[in-house]
């Protein structure tokens, strides 16, 4: 799993701080909307080759990660 997560990558100059996949400027969030849209990996892969199929299930793992670790806090 870290070796996934060694594709994501966050810069508070590049796209206001959102984690990125290396070398690009494209976000998890990106991706995220991209699979929610309904588009699937080898969709993705062709309008975007830069990325791999490895950098999507980074994103992915990234995400169930940070929502593993959200926390409800009663008011």
């Amino acid at each position: 799993m870290n070796e996934l997560l060694s594709h994501i990558f966050i810069d508070p100059n590049i796209r206001s701080g959102k984690p990125c996949i290396k070398g690009t400027r494209i976000t998890v969030g990106d991706i995220l909307q991209w699979l929610a849209s309904g588009m699937n990996v080898p969709e993705i892969l062709d309008d975007f080759p830069v990325l791999k199929e490895e950098h999507i299930r980074a994103a992915l793992t990234f995400a169930a990660n940070r929502e593993a670790y959200t926390k409800i806090v009663a008011a």
